[in-house]
């Protein structure tokens, strides 16, 4: 619609519907029709329409009040804790959101990416979000998008919850399984020495931490695949205590590769240097891998390397990473058809498998 001045300045009154009806000579509901059902009006009678439409400044209906008359917008809001550059700069989001817009795109369907990083305006942007339901991501820490997202009252599902909860629908691998099946493949070859890379385990604490601490983070991934990691070590009577753990900063950005970096060198630098690495992200596999040759480390030759997602990256890689693989796209379409089809998803955690991608990057270790 279309407010208009008076030439003293008074605002006179927006053209509506039924001015158009009244111009063009026709009821309202064919008006109505013109813009919404045009199939079923006449062209003639189109045409007129249109050009008395035209003729007073009426620019169509507000596409808002349709959508909420009709009570469904055809779109999916993808809400993160997480910077929303996440998305087209993480091989793992990345890989999740193609999942998420080949559902959509088999709907008919438009995705929507929410930030919810300022505290400031998660309120705000979750109230407003014009969409059918919510897929939330990054959950680790995300207690009030949960509860912004239930008052909302729209279907939504959650990727990785990190703690069971039974009152909402999710998504999940077995984390602790698959850092388990990763350890004891390495142990296989013959290996003793290990250390972990391993994903910022509370917020803000990058850095050197004891396996106890990982053992206990507040967030669910980190802590259930560091159990798996450490616990399989331990069956094979090697003590977590011995076992090197750095934790790497999860936040895309330029200070994630410094600060590898720094405690790659320090892991590298003891006396008795581990001969594999298990990595809780295939990001942070690959770009330790870089690390190891730019200093004349051989992969696998000198170090084994073993990661965790299966990202289509890993498989270009030289060598080949060998990987714990979740179905990424899979989890992604599941999400987004539970948004788009209320019901498809119980309120329960659906866990899928993840399985050991052996390539090239993972051998028995140096004599």
């Amino acid at each position: 619609m279309k407010n208009s001045s008076s030439p003293d300045g008074d605002k006179v009154k927006p053209t509506r519907l039924a001015d158009v009806a009244k111009a063009a000579g026709v009821s309202q509901g064919t008006a109505s029709n013109v813009f919404s059902r045009p199939e079923l009006v006449r062209p003639e009678v189109r045409d007129r329409v249109h050009a008395a439409a035209e003729a007073i400044g009426y620019a169509g209906p507000d596409p808002r009040g349709r959508l909420l008359r009709a009570g469904k917008v055809n779109a999916i809001g993808v809400a993160t804790v997480e910077p929303l550059s996440i998305f087209f700069e993480d091989p793992y989001s990345r890989e999740l959101m193609r999942g998420v817009t080949e559902a959509a795109d088999a709907a008919g369907a438009g995705v929507s990416l929410i930030s919810t990083v300022n505290p400031e305006r998660l309120a705000w942007n979750i109230e407003s979000a014009l969409v059918d339901g919510f897929i939330l991501s990054c959950l680790e820490g995300g207690e009030k998008l949960v509860e912004l997202t239930r008052a909302r009252q729209l279907p939504f599902v959650a990727i990785d919850l990190g703690r069971p909860d039974p009152t909402i629908s999710a998504i999940g691998i077995d984390d602790y399984g698959g850092a388990s099946a990763a350890a004891r493949h390495l142990l296989e070859l013959g290996h003793r020495r290990f250390a972990v890379i391993a994903l910022e385990y509370d917020e803000g604490k990058p850095g050197w931490a004891h396996p106890d601490q990982v053992g206990e983070a507040g967030y669910g991934t980190v802590r259930n695949r560091m159990r798996g990691y450490l616990e399989t070590l331990a069956a094979a009577d090697i003590d977590a205590g011995t076992v090197p753990v750095w934790a790497a900063r999860s936040i895309i950005g330029d200070e994630t590769m410094p600060d590898l970096a720094q405690g790659l060198e320090q892991i590298f630098a003891a006396p008795e240097r581990p001969t594999a690495l298990l990595v809780m992200s295939d990001r942070l596999a690959l770009e330790s891998m870089e690390w190891l040759q730019q200093h004349d480390l051989a992969v696998p030759g000198d170090v084994s390397v073993i990661g965790f997602d299966g990202v289509p990256e890993g498989a270009g890689a030289q060598p080949p990473l060998t990987t714990m693989a979740q179905p990424i796209r899979r989890i992604g379409r599941m999400a987004a058809m539970a948004v788009l089809e209320p019901g498809s998803l119980s309120p329960s955690q659906q866990m899928l498998p993840v399985e050991l991608c052996l390539r090239s990057s993972t051998a028995s270790p140096p004599r």
